[in-house]
């Protein structure tokens, strides 16, 4: 590109475009340039299966005057996923979170970039209806509070233009942007190294049932090996530190347990979902996920956690720390002073979180094998026991029972004078 035409193209400045290489961030990058901007075409490694030069030699030939790609699975991993697993996070019971999980480090990373390239604005190619609008745009705004940010699926000019995948479709053509095909499989998707989404198209209507090829990351669970899988996870402090496979074989990294992780769980079938969700916009929406690896370490967190964590704390976290750091995450207040606040609330929980988990998966199914801790001491055998009476006193739950039943007592009484019944 000649110095002539990008002094031209930068009369408006140069902005920061998130690009995925898909239909969308294309023609957003072709339309940005069309409106005089200069583009740095920013693209987050986060563990997607994705062919990073080919989306390289794409953004470049639409027009980017630089395309930068930043691995950023690491953190994702070390600072996102393994809280989420110390916190049990989930959201309306079922989603796993994972494509909250991956914007704050997207967003943070897309910002150094802007920084660095001189940018006075970030794009992207969220829709006017998701939460991904609202995640990138408050995590930019805490990261960077001066900066501008241009959006274009909310401007009348380019919705009203591209009113629909046709008017895309013509314009790539138009500009020559090699798309590709998309009709066999109308559905959108968002991958990253703990989940896959899916949702729109034929998904939108929630009594559709997914085609079988729809799902990517697990294979069908009847499809699943016949043999079920064992495996171990070793947890410290909560964190997962080691995973022991296929015999007696270890990882011990992070980026390594998750990955190892996933390929036990893709394998045989584990981690699918299909739910309707409240956005925090007010709507609700259908998605379909397949989230293998997270499924298994925060199943396998959970049931470390009736063995070794106290049940007040464990309670006291469950109702404050996991309800509230969920839904900061789905509504994208990650780089907020209230989620700085509860992630301080993580570690103390999670000092006596230290042990092994047992598991099986097959087709579909994770199983617990056993649990066990060399450090923590809480559950007793013989005090739990049946056939043996060992410390506890069975006389005491005599006046443990009374001072309960004081208050319901004086209830039922009221009831029964009153002549309501239960």
């Amino acid at each position: 590109m000649s110095e002539e035409l990008k002094k031209e193209m930068s009369s408006k400045g140069k902005v920061c475009l998130a690009y995925s290489g898909g239909l969308d961030t294309s023609i957003i990058l072709a339309w940005l340039l069309e409106q005089g901007y200069e583009v740095i075409a920013f693209m987050a490694n986060i563990g997607q299966e994705e062919d990073f030069e080919a989306a390289r030699a794409k953004a470049l030939k639409i027009g980017a005057s630089k395309y930068v790609l930043v691995d950023v699975r690491r953190e994702f991993v070390e600072e996102l996923c393994f809280p989420a697993i110390q916190t049990n996070a989930i959201y309306e019971n079922v989603y796993l979170l994972g494509t909250s999980l991956a914007r704050p480090v997207i967003a943070r990373a897309q910002i150094k970039v802007a920084q660095e390239e001189g940018c006075f604005a970030v794009t992207h190619g969220c829709t006017g209806k998701g939460n991904d609008q609202v995640r990138f745009e408050l995590s930019f705004y805490a990261l960077q509070p001066n900066i501008k940010c241009i959006t274009p699926w909310r401007l009348p000019e380019f919705f009203n233009r591209f009113a629909g995948r046709s008017a895309l479709l013509a314009y790539a053509a138009e500009k020559g942007i090699p798309v590709q095909q998309t009709a066999a499989k109308p559905w959108s998707t968002d991958e990253n190294l703990a989940h896959i989404s899916f949702e729109a198209g034929i998904l939108e209507d929630p009594n559709t049932t997914p085609p079988k090829d729809m799902w990517k990351l697990t294979v069908d669970p009847q499809d699943a090996p016949d043999k079920p899988e064992e495996f171990t996870i070793v947890f410290e402090k909560g964190l997962p530190v080691k995973l022991i496979y296929e015999g007696g074989k270890e990882v011990t990294d992070s980026v390594e347990v998750f990955l190892t992780a996933n390929a036990i769980a893709r394998r045989n079938g584990v981690g699918r979902i299909d739910i309707v969700e409240n956005r925090f916009i007010g709507l609700k929406s259908r998605g379909c996920y397949e989230t293998p690896g997270l499924t298994l370490l925060r199943s396998a967190h959970v049931d470390l956690e009736g063995l070794v964590l106290d049940r007040e704390v464990r309670a006291i976290r469950d109702q404050f720390v996991t309800t509230t750091f969920s839904r900061q995450l789905y509504n994208g207040m990650y780089f907020t002073p209230e989620c700085e606040y509860v992630r301080s609330m993580i570690p103390p929980s999670q000092k006596n979180v230290n042990g092994q988990v047992r598991c099986a998966v097959y087709k579909g199914n994770l199983i617990i094998l056993g649990r066990s801790s060399e450090t923590e001491k809480l559950y007793d055998a013989n005090e739990s026991s049946m056939d043996e009476i060992g410390d506890f006193e069975p006389t005491d739950a005599s006046g443990f029972i009374a001072v309960q039943a004081i208050r319901l007592k004086k209830y039922g009484r009221a009831k029964h004078e009153k002549g309501e019944a239960y």
